[in-house]
């Protein structure tokens, strides 16, 4: 079936960003002012993120993935429509395929998001750059047990794009509906 909605992207231009400072600086004005003081806002909720790739992604931290997401689904009126039985599958069948992004606040876990990834720099004695499989980063899930200003676009949009630029990713596709997603860069 056809789609009639919009894809919004992200792309890391050649030779890709230095840092998230070098991203920010492509910006207009008006949308590095925003993203900065939504970054700020979360910061001083003091709320902190770390990363969690692949196999570093335990059985409880998949656990409580899907408890931020059934409970935000649950909160705005609806049903999660993936089962943690997916997720399972997800973590049992192809683990090096995700990332987990992991919010805290004193010590203890209050939300986080989770995106898929693709692709992989070419070995020392493998192909060239110029035939490696590309790099991106797909979507994501999100929930929270605690409401913090700001803190959706830290874990859905800031975070991945952060870490896509550390990690040589071309592109982040953060999937459809939101125009907000255009204020963020994408």
């Amino acid at each position: 079936l056809l789609r009639h909605t919009v894809q919004f992207h992200w792309s890391n231009t050649a030779p890709g960003y230095a840092d998230f400072d070098t991203f920010l600086a492509s910006l207009a004005q008006e949308k590095r002012k925003k993203i900065r003081q939504e970054r700020r806002k979360v910061g001083e909720a003091g709320v902190t993120f770390h990363s969690l790739v692949g196999r570093q992604i335990r059985s409880t931290d998949w656990d409580f993935f899907y408890r931020c997401y059934q409970t935000t689904y649950l909160e705005h009126g609806n049903a999660p429509y993936l089962s943690r039985d997916f997720f399972y599958r997800m973590e049992s069948t192809m683990p090096e395929h995700w990332v987990l992004f992991v919010a805290e606040r004193g010590g203890q876990p209050i939300a986080c998001s989770l995106i898929a990834i693709t692709g992989q720099w070419p070995e020392a004695n493998g192909p060239s750059l110029a035939q490696a499989q590309p790099r991106v980063a797909y979507g994501r899930y999100w929930g929270a047990l605690e409401r913090v200003d700001c803190l959706h676009f830290e874990a859905c949009y800031y975070q991945p794009l952060q870490w896509c630029i550390e990690n040589g990713y071309q592109r982040f596709e953060g999937g459809a509906q939101g125009e907000h997603k255009m204020a963020r860069a994408l």
